[in-house]
C-alpha cells in the first residue's frame, strides 16, 4: 500500500475519535476563556501541549489560582499514561528512524494510540508510521479546529461551559476503554480505578485521579503475576 493510502487509512479509522473529541475541543475552548485564558493563550495551549485531559485539568487549576509548580506537577502526572502507550508500541516502532519517533510521540493522544495499537495487532507495523502519521494529523487537525471554535463561543455564548459538553469526554474515554476489557486483570484494574476515583474524589489537587490510576496498574499487576503463576503451576 503507498504511502497516501497508509495516511488517508490512518485518518479514515480515527473518524469516530474526531467526532467524540470535537464537543470535547469545543469545550476546553470555553472552560479556558472562562478561566481567564486569552484566545491566544487558550489556541497556544492546544497547538503546543496537545493533550486534552492534561489541559482540562491545566485550566481548571489556573481557574482556582493555583501555583505554577502545582500545574506543572499534577498535568505531569496526569500525562504518566503516555509512557505507558510508548512502552506498548515500541516493539512496533523500535526500526523506526528519530525523525519519524520524535513527531509522532509528540501527537501520540488517547485516541490514536487505541486507533494504531489495534491496527498493528491485528496486521502488523509495516508501514505503520505512515499510518499513525494519517490518525494523528487528523486527531491534531481537529482539536486545533474544535478548540478555535470553543475560544469563539466561549466569548460569544455566555454560560456555555455549563452546558454539559463535557459529557463527550466520558463518552470518548469509555468507547476507548472498553474494548480492551476483555481479559480480567484489565477488568480489575478499570474496576478498582473507578471505585477509588469515586471513594477519593473531592481530593484537592486531582489527587482522586493520582490515586486510582495509582490503585488501577497495582490491582492489574497482581492480577496478571496472580494468572502466570496458575500457568506455571
Amino acid at each position: 500500500m503507498k504511502p497516501s493510502a497508509l495516511v488517508l487509512a490512518g485518518a479514515r479509522d480515527s473518524l469516530p475519535m474526531l467526532i467524540g473529541a470535537a464537543p470535547f475541543g469545543v469545550i476546553f475552548g470555553t472552560l479556558a476563556v472562562g478561566a481567564g485564558l486569552s484566545a491566544g493563550a487558550a489556541l497556544a495551549m492546544s497547538a503546543f501541549v496537545f493533550a486534552g485531559s492534561s489541559q482540562f485539568v491545566a485550566v481548571s487549576l489556573i481557574g482556582a489560582g493555583a501555583a505554577l509548580p502545582v500545574i506543572w506537577l499534577t498535568t505531569f502526572v496526569v500525562n504518566l499514561r503516555h509512557a505507558l502507550y510508548s512502552a506498548t508500541l515500541l516493539p512496533y516502532a523500535r526500526d523506526w528512524s528519530a525523525r519519524w519517533r520524535w513527531p509522532l510521540a509528540f501527537w501520540l493522544t488517547d485516541e490514536t494510540f487505541a486507533v494504531v495499537e489495534h491496527r498493528f495487532r491485528r496486521q502488523g507495523a509495516s508501514g505503520g508510521q505512515w499510518y499513525q502519521l494519517g490518525s494523528s494529523l487528523a486527531m491534531y487537525l481537529n482539536w486545533l479546529l474544535w478548540s478555535a471554535l470553543g475560544v469563539s463561543l466561549g466569548k460569544a455564548v455566555p454560560g456555555l461551559a455549563d452546558w454539559g459538553l463535557d459529557f463527550a469526554m466520558v463518552a470518548t474515554f469509555t468507547a476507548i476503554v472498553a474494548p480492551q476489557l476483555k481479559k480480567r486483570p484489565a477488568l480489575a484494574a478499570a474496576v478498582a480505578a473507578g471505585a477509588v476515583a469515586l471513594l477519593a474524589r473531592g481530593l484537592p489537587y486531582k489527587l482522586d485521579l493520582m490515586l486510582a490510576a495509582l490503585a488501577g496498574v497495582m490491582v492489574g499487576m497482581a492480577c496478571e503475576s496472580l494468572a502466570d503463576r496458575r500457568v506455571t503451576a
